[in-house]
C-alpha cells in the first residue's frame, strides 16, 4: 500500500480549525525567556545554540569541570527551535538507523550501537534523577510494514543486526494490529528497548534548568552574528554586545552558519507535522494502542506517529521540502502543500478515525548532511568545534554529539574521539543550482520507488554506490 502524493478534497474539514502553532509550545508553563547578551561579557566556554546539543554541551562541559565559566548564547527563545519542533521520539541510534550506520561503518557499528544503548539510557537516567516533567515513557518503536515486499526486508533485518547488538523481534499482521488497529498493517519490526517518546520542549526546558542550577550562564534572544579569530580567543557578536572566549562550540544546526565550510555540509529541509483533537472513548477503542508505541512506516518517505499524554495523535513527516538557496526562516514554517497530503495519508492509515479533527500543525528545519547523520570538526586553530547533521533523530543522539564535541574542545582522550564517524566529515552538497535540482530528484526518485515495490531507479542505485543513499 503506497501513500497518494497528492491530498483528497473530502480530508480538507479536517483541518478547518488548525492552529498553526507547535502543540509542544502551546503550554501554559513554558518559562520566560532568560536575558539577552547586553555589553561585554567572557567566558570559558561559548555555546552558541541552546537546543539539544548546546545544553547538554553545557551540562557535560560544567560535570567535567565546575569551576569552568560557561556561557550559553540563544537566537530566540529555547525549544523555539528544532528541540521544541519535533515529534519527541528519543531514539538510542547514533547513525539515523542501523542500516546507515552499517552500510557507512560497519567496523565501528558493535561499539556505535553500545554507545548509543548507553547514551539513552543515561538520557533517561537525567530526566529521573533531576525530575524533569518531560512526560517520559520508554515504549519503544513499531516499523509497520504496509506493503509485502518490506516483510522480508524486516525479517532479514533482524538477523543482520543481532551480531552488533541489536534486539529486534518481529511481530506478525495480527499481532501488529493487536498493538495499533490499522487495516494497512502487515507486520511491525519491533525495537523494544530502543526508543523513548517524550515532550521535547519540556525536556529542553528542563535541561535549560539543570543547566542553571550548575552554574552556566544562559542568554536567550541573542543572535550571534559574527565570530572573529582574536589570537588567543575567539570574539562572538551579537546586536548588543560581545562575548569573548577561548573555546566556542558551534550547536546552530539547522540555523545558517556561522562557518562558511558548514554552508556545504547542511542543508535545511522541512519537516511537517499534525497534532489532532483529543480522541473520545470509542475512536480509542478503535485503534487500540495501549502500549503508547512510537510508530513508523517502511517506506523511503516515511510517516512516524505517537500518542500524547492527553489522548491526541501525533502524525508528522513523508514530505522533507527544501528551499532554493537553502531558505530558511518563518515563512516557511507554514506548509499548505504538506498539511492536506499527510491528513490523507492518516485517515488511509486509521479510516476508522474519519472526521477527526486537526488542532495544530508546523513546519520545522531539520539540519541534513550527506550522511544523515551528525559529524564533527574544528576550526580557529582548535579553539572553536562544530557538530551538526542530525538529520531527525537528534533528541537522543544530541547528548552523545555535545559530548564528543567537550572531547575535542577539551582535548579529553575517549574512546568517542576513536570512531569512524567522529573523525570523518560528510560528501559536501554541490553549489545551487545543482544542489536544488539534486535533491528534488532525489525525493522524486523515492517517491517511485516507494510507489515500485521499493525499487530503486538509476539515479538512487548511483547515490547509493557513491555512499550516499538514503533509505528508512
Amino acid at each position: 500500500m503506497s501513500f497518494s502524493h497528492d491530498a483528497s478534497p473530502h480530508v480538507l474539514p479536517s483541518l478547518a480549525d488548525v492552529r498553526e502553532t507547535p502543540y509542544w509550545l502551546d503550554d501554559q508553563d513554558a518559562p520566560q525567556d532568560k536575558s539577552r547578551v547586553v555589553g561585554n561579557l567572557e567566558a570559558d566556554l561559548l555555546i552558541i545554540g541552546a537546543g539539544f546539543t548546546g545544553l547538554w554541551a553545557a551540562i557535560e562541559a560544567i560535570t567535567h569541570d565546575p569551576k569552568l565559566n560557561v556561557v550559553v548564547v540563544e537566537g530566540g527563545a529555547i525549544a523555539h527551535g528544532a528541540s521544541g519542533l519535533n515529534g519527541g521520539f528519543v531514539s538510542a541510534s547514533l547513525t539515523h538507523g542501523f542500516a546507515n550506520g552499517l552500510a557507512r561503518w560497519p567496523d565501528d557499528m558493535t561499539e556505535l550501537v553500545r554507545m548509543g544503548q548507553e547514551n539513552l539510557n543515561a538520557i533517561e537516567a537525567f530526566v529521573l534523577e533531576n525530575k524533569i516533567e518531560c512526560d517520559w515513557q520508554r515504549v519503544g518503536e513499531l516499523n509497520v510494514a504496509t506493503e509485502d515486499y518490506q516483510i522480508e526486508k524486516w525479517k532479514s533485518f533482524i538477523d543482520e543486526a543481532r551480531p552488533f547488538g541489536e534486539d529486534y523481534v518481529w511481530l506478525d499482521k495480527t499481532e501488529t494490529q493487536q498493538r495499533l488497529n490499522s487495516p494497512t498493517y502487515l507486520g511491525a519490526l519491533f525495537d523494544q528497548h530502543g526508543v523513548a517518546i517524550c515532550d521535547p520542549a519540556r525536556l529542553a526546558w528542563g535541561l535549560r534548568d539543570a543547566a542553571l542550577a550548575r552554574g552556566v550562564r544562559i542568554y536567550e534572544n541573542s543572535k550571534v552574528k559574527d565570530l572573529d579569530d582574536k589570537g588567543a580567543n575567539v570574539l562572538a557578536t551579537t546586536d548588543l554586545g560581545q562575548i569573548k572566549a577561548p573555546k566556542v562550540l558551534l550547536a546552530t544546526n539547522a540555523f545558517p552558519p556561522l562557518l562558511r565550510r558548514l554552508k556545504y555540509l547542511v542543508v535545511p529541509v522541512y519537516d511537517s507535522i499534525l497534532v489532532t483533537e483529543p480522541l473520545n472513548a470509542t475512536q480509542q477503542n478503535d485503534i487500540g494502542w495501549n502500549g503508547n508505541e512510537g510508530i513508523s512506516d517502511s517506506g523511503n518517505q516515511f510517516h512516524y506517529y505517537r500518542p500524547t499524554v492527553d489522548g491526541r495523535i501525533l502524525w508528522g513527516g513523508y514530505d522533507a521540502t527544501y528551499h532554493f538557496r537553502s531558505g530558511f526562516g518563518p515563512e516557511h514554517a507554514h506548509s499548505m502543500n504538506s498539511w492536506p497530503k499527510l491528513a490523507d495519508h492518516f485517515f488511509t492509515t486509521f479510516p476508522q478515525l474519519e472526521g477527526l479533527k486537526f488542532e495544530y500543525a508546523w513546519s520545522g528545519a531539520i539540519d541534513t548532511c550527506t550522511r544523515f547523520s551528525a559529524f564533527w570538526g574544528m576550526a580557529f586553530s582548535g579553539k572553536v568545534a562544530y557538530v551538526a547533521g542530525y538529520t531527525g533523530l537528534g533528541v537522543g543522539a544530541s547528548r552523545f554529539g555535545a559530548q564528543v564535541a567537550i572531547d575535542l574542545l577539551l582535548d579529553r582522550a575517549t574512546s568517542r574521539r576513536d570512531l569512524t564517524m567522529v573523525k570523518t566529515l560528510p560528501i559536501p552538497f554541490p553549489p545551487e543550482p545543482l544542489r536544488s535540482a539534486g535533491i528534488n530528484f532525489t525525493r522524486w526518485s523515492l517517491d517511485r520507488a516507494d510507489k515500485n515495490q521499493g525499487k530503486r531507479n538509476l539515479w538512487l542505485r548511483f547515490l547509493d554506490w557513491l555512499g550516499l543513499g538514503f533509505d528508512s
